[in-house]
């Protein structure tokens, strides 16, 4: 199974900026579709942002213009750039990698970041 680590959550305040990181396991990384979603309490997880294989991104609304999702196959690295950080983008960022074995697919996910923006 793939295993990703996450790096980079932490403290900001409104407006400013982290990036969390993503590194993957495997030999294939450059055929997995990666994905950040985030989870805030009492709330269900929700897909932030993904990428594909061959570099499609998708963002969910409240996040276009904001955030950007990147990745470098050499470094088997996804990363999530996240500007204008508002309040309500505290929650605990989860990776996900989803990737091809034999004749399906599986999913893997990360241990959590968590990022807090407040005053």
């Amino acid at each position: 199974q793939v295993q990703l680590v996450e790096s980079g959550g932490g403290w900001v305040q409104p407006g400013g900026s982290l990036r969390l990181s993503c590194a993957a396991s495997g030999s294939i990384f450059s055929l997995y579709a990666m994905g950040w979603y985030r989870q805030a309490p009492g709330q269900e997880r929700e897909l932030v942002a993904k990428i594909s294989s061959g570099g499609r991104t998708n963002y969910v609304d409240s996040v276009k213009g904001r955030f950007t999702i990147s990745r470098d196959n050499a470094k088997n690295t996804v990363y999530l750039q996240m500007n204008s950080l508002k309040p309500e983008d505290t929650a605990v960022y989860y990776c996900n990698a989803h990737y091809p074995i034999t004749a399906t697919y599986d999913d893997s996910w990360g241990q959590g970041t968590q990022v807090t923006v407040s005053a």
